[in-house]
């Protein structure tokens, strides 16, 4: 069954919105996709604020690239001045 991921992330005061997403699509998004995901998707919600939407093939293949993840979690916090804020995951179980 089909599992998605949903990430919350704040942009440092001060730093370019446009410069810091450039960056995550180009290094952080490929990175997720080679890890299995099926498809990643990113809304602006604010000025300094952004959704990431990952889907996954199933559980098992987010489970397993959980360390590798995180690693790219922190990269962001360091490289690309932005934080996460929150994360809310499960399966897919309606979809139109």
């Amino acid at each position: 069954m089909r599992y998605i991921t949903i990430t919350t992330w704040e942009i440092a005061d001060g730093a370019d919105y446009d410069v810091a997403l450039r960056a995550i699509d180009e290094k952080r998004l490929p990175a997720l996709k080679s890890f299995g995901a099926s498809r990643v998707t990113v809304v602006r919600t604010s000025e300094r604020t952004s959704a990431a939407i990952t889907e996954w093939p199933d559980k098992a293949t987010r489970d397993a690239a959980e360390l590798k993840i995180d690693e790219v979690r922190r990269s962001v916090k360091r490289e690309d001045q932005t934080r996460m804020t929150g994360e809310m995951k499960g399966e897919i179980v309606a979809d139109v």
